[in-house]
């Protein structure tokens, strides 16, 4: 009976120990806990082929679901449209799907894929044109068939060109009642220039000029196989699927060399202050900066980091500071932005009550200073950015199709294959000290141009303060 009892005893103290022993190893912060290294992240690599008529084919097998998605971008863009065809672009992108094809009409074409659970999709955007489409494997050659179909012989029909242009108008009759939609434009325009391809807008005057000629010159300048990459994720095998691409595309004969213009933006900004009245609003819009980067730039990955200290969590610096102990914003973000082959902009924006529009606008600015040099980044702020976008890195390449999407930008703007790897090990070789000189050289608030979009009666005040504000006149030319 006694040496059960102490056998009992026995596992009781054992027990407790077990219990126990977390609590000997609990940390007090957080900055304490310690993390195993990161598992290496294994990236499929597609298949790369080029075909004789110049196209380039990535293919990517994923047998998860018996489906086929197909992604395709095309070397165009709305920044090469005409000045005074601004629009031209996104019409012909939009009514090259809708408009049907010379043997299939839209409608008929609409029916035949609603029966098929497939989808055609196609638009053009400021720097590229882009098709897609999905259909489950059985379909796969049938549906491939018309998308060649789509990409290669629109119709243009007038009736959906109509459809298209009602709506652009329709869309240029609201442009001014988003705030968020005058900020972008406005600010687009302080940064790149006014008559930029990257900041022009769409008028009646431009739109009402488009013909369906104009859409036919213009596919038949940029829609050709030798300016086209598609890129395949799918529930087939390799081989036959590139055999399938190989017959359907390869009758589509190469098209004439091709070397676009050069965009223009302007280089030097002028520092200043410029208001946009819109009085049916209960806050102002807040936003200020300067040129900012493209990726290839050597200070790249150092800067992303800054971006994450400033903004990319509730616990950065400008949801703490601004957001959370002043309480002038409820949303407010910040940092240099990047682009693939032209710089995007660095800028501090936010939302605030009319009232604290100053305060608003000094918060930002003091922020800009602290980061850039009074407060540089620490060494626990660096360590904490970059273990957040390591372990958010993952997700980014967690599925066939996400690692396809990337693929086709790297293709499509001329960078390395292996980018999403050199992100990562980027990441991973920045220096606290890096970090501090990238963000002083790239982050300039003595250069900020500053927008501010609200009602003239409380945000007056505030711009009284300012020896020289520049309104900026957001009417809508009636031709």
């Amino acid at each position: 009976m006694k040496k059960r009892q102490s056998h009992i005893l026995g596992l009781v103290l054992v027990t407790v120990a077990l219990l126990a022993a977390p609590a000997w190893a609990q940390v007090e912060r957080v900055e304490q806990l310690n993390y195993p290294p990161l598992p290496e992240i294994k990236i499929p690599t597609p298949t790369r082929v080029v075909l004789d008529n110049g196209l380039v084919v990535l293919l990517l097998e994923d047998h998860e679901l018996p489906i086929v998605s197909l992604s395709a971008r095309i070397r165009t863009g709305a920044r090469l449209e005409p000045k005074e065809k601004i629009g031209l672009a996104g019409l012909t992108g939009t009514v090259m799907r809708s408009g049907g094809t010379k043997t299939r009409p839209g409608d008929e074409l609409d029916d035949y894929l609603e029966g098929k659970a497939a989808s055609i999709e196609t638009a053009i955007n400021t720097t590229a044109g882009t098709a897609s489409m999905n259909c489950l494997i059985e379909d796969f050659e049938e549906v491939l068939q018309v998308f060649v179909d789509v990409l290669r012989n629109p119709s243009f029909a007038e009736d959906k060109l109509a459809i298209a242009k009602n709506q652009l108008m329709a869309g240029i009759a609201r442009q001014n009642d988003n705030p968020d939609g005058i900020v972008r434009r406005e600010f687009a325009k302080l940064i790149y220039g006014k008559d930029s391809p990257y900041a022009t807008q769409e008028t009646y005057a431009t739109v009402g000029g488009i013909t369906r000629e104009d859409l036919l010159n213009w596919h038949q300048q940029y829609y050709h196989p030798n300016r086209m990459i598609l890129g395949l994720v799918g529930d087939f095998k390799t081989s036959e699927a590139l055999n399938l691409v190989k017959q359907v595309f390869g009758q589509w004969p190469k098209g004439p060399e091709f070397t676009a213009p050069e965009v223009p933006y302007q280089t030097t900004i002028e520092p200043g202050v410029y208001y946009v009245e819109k009085n049916d609003m209960t806050q102002a819009k807040i936003i200020m900066g300067h040129m900012g980067l493209i990726r290839m730039h050597p200070d790249y990955h150092s800067v992303v980091i800054t971006n994450q200290i400033l903004s990319g969590s509730f616990g950065a610096r400008l949801f703490s500071n601004i957001r959370s102990k002043k309480g002038l914003a409820y949303d407010v973000h910040g940092g240099v932005g990047f682009g693939w082959d032209y710089p995007a902009s660095a800028n501090f924006s936010m939302s605030t009550k009319t009232e604290t529009t100053q305060a608003g606008i000094e918060a930002l600015i003091k922020e800009a200073h602290k980061i850039r040099k009074t407060e540089p980044p620490t060494e626990e702020e660096v360590r904490n950015a970059k273990a957040s976008l390591l372990n958010s890195f993952v997700f980014s390449v967690d599925s066939p199709s996400k690692v396809m999407g990337k693929l086709l930008t790297y293709e499509y703007y001329d960078y390395p294959a292996d980018w999403m790897t050199r992100f990562r090990n980027g990441i991973e070789r920045v220096t606290t000290e890096q970090v501090r000189r990238a963000t002083q050289q790239h982050i300039k608030p003595e250069q900020f141009v500053i927008l501010v979009v609200g009602p003239r009666q409380g945000t007056a005040p505030a711009l009284a303060s300012y020896d020289k504000v520049q309104e900026l006149d957001i009417s809508i030319p009636e031709s």
